[in-house]
């Protein structure tokens, strides 16, 4: 075991499956000699050489065009996308191409070892062009699956098994928290399954739902509700396309109450995804609404960045409003 931040964890997976498989590359803006804008791939090009490590041109589009035929091929390409925000010109490769293209073969062929490596997110002032939170486009798109880490751990186990896995992977990083959250991580090969959520913690009264840098807003949240007398649940989906149905339906068939909190706007957020399959499997349960705690229905603000961010304060007063309904 190791200490490692957030980004640490993900050079260190990017590592382990370079050094087990040669056909891992990774591919992307500056991620060679540069390492990247955050430095998630420093050091890969010198272990690895230019060949499975290397820049591409500024082309959204072009990179996941590419890494998709790469995939196509036989080679198991890491392409990423320099910020989040950025991954809409490359929209139409991801939905019409690589989500599509074992289904428009009938299996004869696919790309399924390709992962879209993207930082997402709010919390460090980068305006509404280096800010967003679009994973929410992606869960409606067949043929792909969705990971978001929230801890080191989960990070290098999950990326590690986006990688392995048959279907093509978006797997969204919290920027947010690169180096904020640090600890112990495994230095040897592992990997945790995709679709299944981590539970942080069991409670009586109310469950609280999220990923990535959020879930640590709904552990603060937990913590402030239960010096009221209120002890929360505490459920990290961790993926969202599959997302765990049945982990979220059991801890509330138990509390009666769900929250869910995600920094993407409210309107048409995953949250609502959640909230209405949860009504269908656990009407009878309900005490109370469903609380939904996100971010505006705006774009992302740079000046009000702090009033524009779910964070535990705002999810402390809709967790006292769905126990006191």
């Amino acid at each position: 075991m190791a200490q490692m931040n957030l980004l640490q964890a993900i050079n260190h997976a990017l590592v382990t499956a370079m050094s087990a498989d040669d056909r891992v590359m990774v591919l992307g803006e500056d991620v060679g000699h540069f390492g990247g804008v955050f430095r998630a791939t420093s050091e890969l090009q010198a272990k690895f050489g230019q060949a499975r490590c290397f820049n591409t041109p500024i082309t959204e589009q072009g990179i996941i065009g590419f890494a998709t035929g790469l995939a196509a091929q036989g080679q198991v390409p890491v392409a990423e996308i320099q910020f989040a925000d950025y991954i809409f010109p490359a929209f139409d490769q991801i939905v019409n191409e690589t989500a599509k293209y074992r289904y428009r073969s009938g299996g004869q062929f696919n790309c399924g070892n390709l992962t879209i490596r993207t930082p997402y997110g709010g919390g460090i002032a980068g305006g509404h062009y280096h800010s967003q939170s679009p994973e929410a486009f992606f869960t409606h798109i067949p043929g792909i699956k969705v990971v978001i880490p929230s801890n080191p751990y989960y990070a290098k186990g999950l990326l590690l098994a986006a990688i392995r896995d048959p279907d093509p992977v978006l797997f969204m990083e919290p920027k947010r928290i690169y180096r904020a959250a640090v600890g112990e991580v495994p230095e040897d090969d592992y990997t945790l399954p995709i679709g299944r959520a981590h539970v942080v913690q069991e409670g009586a009264d109310i469950t609280l739902v999220a990923w990535g840098a959020q879930v640590a807003i709904i552990q603060k949240a937990a913590a402030m509700a239960k010096a009221e007398g209120i002890s929360c649940a505490v459920i990290d989906l961790c993926s969202l396309l599959p997302w765990d149905v049945n982990t979220v339906c059991a801890s509330v068939k138990r509390t009666g109450r769900l929250l869910i909190n995600h920094e993407a706007p409210v309107t048409s957020g995953f949250a609502s995804e959640i909230a209405a399959t949860v009504q269908g499997e656990c009407f009878l349960y309900l005490e109370a609404p469903i609380q939904r705690v996100c971010g505006l229905d705006t774009p992302f603000p740079l000046i009000h960045e702090k009033e524009y961010m779910p964070d535990e304060h705002k999810t402390l007063a809709a967790i006292k409003y769905a126990v006191h309904f």
